[in-house]
């Protein structure tokens, strides 16, 4: 059975060969060196699209036979198009199937390609690596954005990172321009842009050797995270929540699951769950390789 090939692109670009719901060897990474890990949001997006298909190109076997393809990138992506995408803004309005495709078709790959929002990737690997794909997965990923995955994928924007926390007019730090979201409080950018003097890491040490205004930003970074989880627990339902990506090691459950508690009051909805999962890049690119897969044959 020929494998699937699963791209994602967030601070960097990952790619990886998957068969059976599983990386068949090391992930393929560009930029290579860490220090341009930031260094994707001054690409261009035909740029971008190019090193897509350079990616694709490495991965495929020397037989040439590919069951699917699938590509994750953050923001709304609809029929190939990326209407917005905040955190790599030269992607708005991109024709990215239409340009990935054409790539690869000069390079000899005729497969089509999915494109798919990288949360959402991120879901259906935690879906296909845990033999869930039968259940609901709800995930946010917490890094430079503030990402919200659901499997299996129901048509909407469902940009959680998004969701309006709070209602002070000051809150004005996302970077899509709105006040009020969780991604302005949450995200990596965000709290760069709040505290000028600090790093984000910086502020989670201080609060807790006792300074007071880390400690009242902490406090309000997981509030927030309560309040937009509570929001979905009232709209879809409880169940399971998972929480991942390159920050959640700033994460506090204990914290979470106090502030939730104290946000979701009717019995009907308090049987939800929360775990915490160290960042896996792989998921994603299992996801995003399963879901081109589902695609194809849906």
């Amino acid at each position: 059975m020929a494998g699937s090939i699963g791209v994602v692109m967030t601070e960097v670009i990952r790619a990886g060969l998957v068969e059976e719901h599983k990386t068949t060897g090391p992930l393929r990474r560009f930029p290579q060196n860490m220090d341009e890990s930031n260094g994707l949001i001054e690409v261009p997006s035909d740029a971008l699209c190019e090193s897509i298909c350079d990616e694709i190109q490495a991965l495929v076997p020397e037989d040439g036979q590919v069951e699917a393809i699938g590509v994750a990138m953050p923001g709304i992506i609809r029929n190939g198009v990326v209407e917005d995408s905040p955190n790599l803004p030269q992607l708005k309005g991109a024709r990215v199937a239409d340009s990935v495709q054409a790539g690869l078709k000069a390079r000899g790959i005729q497969n089509r390609v999915s494109f798919f929002n990288d949360a959402d990737a991120v879901a259906a690997g935690l879906a296909a690596t845990r033999g869930h794909l039968d259940r609901l997965i709800r995930v946010w990923t917490i890094g430079n954005g503030i990402g919200f995955g659901r499997y299996p994928y129901a048509e909407g924007p469902w940009e959680g990172g998004h969701t309006v926390v709070t209602l002070d007019p000051k809150e004005n730090y996302c970077g899509c321009g709105g006040r009020g979201h969780l991604e302005g409080i949450m995200g990596h950018r965000a709290m760069r842009l709040r505290f000028l003097d600090m790093e984000p890491d910086e502020v989670f040490a201080a609060a807790k050797k006792g300074d007071k205004r880390c400690m009242e930003f902490v406090e309000r970074y997981h509030r927030a995270l309560a309040a937009a989880t509570a929001t979905q627990i009232h709209l879809e339902g409880p169940g399971k929540f998972f929480f991942t990506g390159r920050d959640i090691q700033r994460l506090d459950l204990a914290l979470l699951k106090q502030y939730l508690y104290e946000m979701v009051k009717m019995s009907p909805l308090q049987n939800y769950t929360l775990e915490v999962l160290p960042e896996d890049p792989a998921l994603a690119v299992i996801g995003a390789a399963v879901a081109a897969g589902q695609a194809l044959n849906p």
